[in-house]
């Protein structure tokens, strides 16, 4: 943004050296394919580096996926890790996916440490044989115990308490820890209104160990809420991820609503621990919050500072430190006989009810009134009780983010304390998940669809209901042997909010050949490539400041951003129909994950791996009438009645899932593989004249946005597992696509559900709409033509890329027919710039970059010029773009992005 040119500049710059860096890469990776065996020359290092610029300084562990090109890396190399001075990390690794050829196309890998990291790290093959040290958990008839060698953990096999005990040193530290629900029949506030309140546990249905390891084990309880009226509802997958000789917990907690939305409404969601107490003298026994910007706020239940009889400095400076206090016998008798007239204050809350104000109170006892303690700002979301013989820290990451957020102590005076973090605050409004309007009148297709005309919301009666729609929170427990030192405390709250996270440079990615090969290689510089390259930076710097200026915050909303903006009223259109939560429309999670496999940036990766986890959970149905499928862009992220496979496409998720290893957007992901029986029933076009297949075992597929998806689902499926039933589904689909006398300017074919098969269609003349290749399918064909040989879909799709953007003249002799009048045609450069590559055609690389620069229903002048409102014109200063569209800038970046990277030398001069 212009605001900033030289923090976008220094990102460039940042990215242009660590792309010179990874050039090397380049040249060798490529040579290992075809030629790597068991007996052949090991390939070179892969320089790593830690995602935030700074090694981690405290004990820990981390995962991430590593791609490699195809044919390089026999699937059962074995890998080290290995810093500065030869010394090497614990490393455990695994398969993500494969090459058709059989060989590594990601591998995983988990690495653990006691001491901190020093300098640069490298993963290395070897050709050493793999030793087998022991597993971490083992499994009896009633529990899984998992031993980290700091720590201890009891998983319950079945009832309401899932983790039986958490021992440190044989100490037990923590019991009883459970799943907490809780709801009220009324979410009105409003004078006299009568509700009832009820609770409801965490009930285990099945627990599986996911992975086994000596470094990494992995427990996944999946189970529903049950209540004393036995109803269970509220499904719930939580996974617990350990890492060897570790305190820390990283647990992963999902929910899916399946309640009825006009009576369900949840005023409590969080996990709870008993913490035993009784071996510590009240003054003994301590807490702790974080606050921002590593602020704490520490106290101990029954405090000896300020005190009208001063204890001496040995016991106060003792007790503030977090530390045992000398014995009773050396108190001062002023005070040693008066202990009983201090209050003990046993119970603590803070309350982060918005994104910016956080409070804490506490009071004595329940029955007692509360008294006011502190207030802050964002909270970085992280309590610990305990003393200076062991505790637990609880944190909840994107804690003020995701907001109203609680974490409490309660009883810490007596033998048995709890505490529990909050994911939906009990002392906030309950969770109210009902449609916001009446429909009005909207009975019928003909007056829905005029509602579309003046609301852009697409409304449907019954499809605005939250059944399916889910929800993913991250938080971290920490199983401590004494009171942390504030610094410590600090720093534990600074890992929960940014894990440590490893990336190769953004060169290793391009050099492997994954998302599609081709689309970031190396171009000259130029003063042209510059321009572009900062208005890339300068839209990713807007949005990521719209997120906070426009407070696009809350348990539901964090992630998403929005789709339209008002200029009038100065805001975004968060109350106008389909012009609000821009849920995933016109690829905006691609833009931001192809941003940062070119750049490198954490900021954006932070901000895709938050959208992600939003798009994936909330803005599809995972239960349901309408599962898998997403909604489309709503004032809720649930309310479009436009259910839709290019919302909840795997092309949105692989991303993440490949960087990280994340097992929960792996679920999401095998969770789109059958997908598409669902548009046998809830037909995406069904408002403007798509009409289902009349033919059982059949659906009405578009060969663009749907097939688009279905493609992505069947592709990391069957590169996953290399499921050949799977593979075939998508070449008998590529095929079929192939033989259609119109290729994919069909439009829309029936797919024979169980093998992927398209009937002929005997279509009176080519169709083309402009969504078809906006929403992943330009980047999964890319990636499709690139790992197989089926020259009919190749041709069919080349042609589309050629004609969508060319000339009616071109158009009729091609296709017989010219197609109308045409949208998006520069984020279709994108298309152009695919077949220039491909047949190395100039031609049309330079009709490329003109369609891009000409901006046509795209962005014509991308000059980003905001400028600053406040008070008294708005109610919170901002910084405003009044032409500014979620939809044109992610194709924008999208395309900026792939004409670079495809045919970059073929830029021309400003003035050519």
């Amino acid at each position: 943004m212009n605001k900033k040119p030289a923090l976008s500049r220094r990102h460039f710059v940042k990215h242009s050296m660590v792309l010179a860096a990874g050039l090397p890469l380049v040249n060798t990776l490529p040579a290992w394919a075809n030629s790597s065996t068991e007996e052949g020359p090991l390939p070179p290092p892969i320089p790593l580096q830690w995602l935030d610029g700074q090694s981690p300084v405290l004990p820990g562990g981390v995962t991430w996926g590593m791609p490699w090109p195809k044919g390089a890396i026999p699937k059962n190399t074995a890998f080290a890790l290995q810093q500065t001075g030869g010394s090497q990390l614990l490393l455990q690794s695994w398969p993500l996916a494969y090459w058709p050829d059989g060989s590594l196309k990601w591998s995983a890998h988990a690495a653990a440490w006691q001491q901190p990291v020093t300098g640069p790290l490298q993963l290395l093959t070897t050709k050493a044989p793999a030793t087998n040290p022991a597993p971490m958990a083992t499994e009896a008839a009633g529990t899984i115990t998992i031993n980290t060698g700091l720590i201890t953990a009891t998983i319950n096999k079945k009832g309401t308490t899932l983790i039986q005990s958490l021992t440190r040193n044989g100490k037990a530290i923590a019991q009883q820890g459970k799943l907490i629900l809780l709801t009220r029949s009324n979410p009105d506030n409003e004078p006299g209104t009568p509700a009832t309140n009820e609770s409801f546990t965490g009930n285990i249905a099945s627990i599986t160990l996911e992975q086994n390891g000596a470094i990494r084990t992995v427990v996944k309880i999946e189970g529903k809420h049950t209540g004393t009226n036995d109803r269970s509802w509220l499904p719930f997958v939580l996974r617990l991820y350990f890492y060897k000789d570790s305190d820390a917990i990283r647990i992963l907690h999902t929910i899916t609503f399946d309640g009825d939305e006009q009576k369900d409404f949840i005023s409590g969601l969080g996990i709870r621990f008993s913490v035993p107490m009784q071996q510590e003298e009240l003054h003994n026994r301590h807490i702790r919050f974080t606050g921002e910007a590593q602020g704490i706020f520490a106290e101990a239940v029954r405090g000896l500072t300020g005190l009208r009889r001063d204890p001496g400095n040995a016991i106060t400076e003792a007790q503030t430190a977090g530390k045992a206090t000398p014995p009773l016998s050396q108190f001062p008798a002023a005070v040693a006989q008066r202990l009983q007239y201090i209050p003990a204050f046993g119970d603590y809350t803070l309350l982060q009810a918005s994104p910016h104000a956080f409070h804490i109170q506490k009071r004595t006892r329940e029955g007692y009134g509360w008294i006011q303690a502190a207030h802050g700002t964002r909270s970085s979301g992280m309590v610990y009780l305990g003393s200076p013989t062991g505790g637990i820290a609880l944190g909840i990451r994107n804690c003020w983010q995701s907001y109203p957020a609680q974490l409490d102590i309660r009883n810490a005076h007596t033998e048995t304390a709890t505490l529990t973090a909050w994911l939906w605050a009990p002392k906030a409004n309950p969770m109210d998940l009902r449609f916001y309007h009446d429909g009005m009148g909207q009975d019928t297709f003909e007056k829905q669809r005029e509602g579309l005309e003046i609301t852009y919301e697409d409304y449907e009666p019954g499809f605005g209901s939250p059944v399916g729609v889910a929800r993913t929170s991250e938080l971290m427990l920490h199983v401590l042997p004494a009171t942390p030192s504030n610094q410590q405390l600090a720093h534990l709250a600074t890992a929960l909010q940014q894990p440590p996270f490893l990336v190769a440079a953004p060169a290793v990615y391009t050099a492997a050949g994954v998302f599609g090969t081709g689309w970031n290689q190396p171009s000259p510089p130029s003063a042209r490539k510059q321009a572009i390259e900062d208005q890339l930076a300068a839209y990713f710097d807007f949005y990521q400041q719209q997120v906070d200026q426009h407070h696009w915050y809350g348990f539901w909303n964090y992630g998403d951003v929005m789709h339209s903006y008002d200029k009038d009223r100065h805001t975004w259109k968060y109350d106008i129909g389909g012009f609000a939560w821009d849920n995933s429309e016109l690829s905006t999670d691609l833009w931001l994950w192809y941003y940062f496999l070119y750049t490198g940036r954490a900021d954006t990766f932070r901000m895709a791996e938050a959208m992600t986890r939003h798009t994936g959970e909330v803005d599809v149905h995972h239960l349901g009438p309408f599962s898998p499928l997403g909604s489309r862009h709503n004032v809720q992220h649930w309310g479009c009645s436009a259910k839709q496979l290019r919302i909840s496409t795997v092309a949105n998720r692989r991303f993440y899932y490949y960087l990280t290893a994340d097992e929960r957007v792996g679920d999401l992901m095998r969770q789109q593989v059958e997908a598409h029986r669902t548009l046998s029933t809830i037909v995406p076009g069904r408002k403007v004249g798509q009409q289902p297949a009349t033919q059982e075992g059949y659906a009405s597929v578009s060969l663009g946005t749907d097939w688009g998806a279905i493609a992505a689902a069947w592709l990391t499926e069957w590169e996953r597992t290399g499921n050949e039933q799977i593979r075939e589904r998508l070449f008998q689909s590529m095929r079929t696509i192939g033989r259609q006398p119109y290729g994919f300017f069909t439009g829309t074919a029936n797919m024979e559900l169980n093998t992927g098969k398209f009937q002929l269609m005997d279509k009176a003349r080519p169709t083309a709409s402009h969504l078809n290749a906006v929403f992943g399918l330009a980047e999964i064909c890319a990636e499709l033509i690139q790992l197989t040989d089926i020259p009919a879909f190749e041709k069919a799709w080349l042609q589309y890329c050629e004609l969508y953007n060319a000339s009616q003249e071109e158009q009729k002799a091609a296709l017989g027919t010219a197609l109308g009048k045409l949208n998006l045609q520069q984020a279709h450069a994108r298309l152009t710039a695919f077949v220039a590559r491909r047949r190395k055609d100039d031609r049309l690389a330079q009709r490329a970059w003109k369609e891009f620069f000409d901006g046509g229903a795209g962005i014509r002048n991308p000059n980003l010029v905001p400028h600053q409102l406040k008070g008294p014109e708005v109610l919170n200063p901002v910084e405003e773009v009044e032409n500014i569209s979620t939809n044109a800038t992610a194709q924008w970046g999208l395309t900026a992005l792939v004409l670079l990277g495809y045919i970059g030398p073929s830029l021309p001069a400003a003035n050519s």
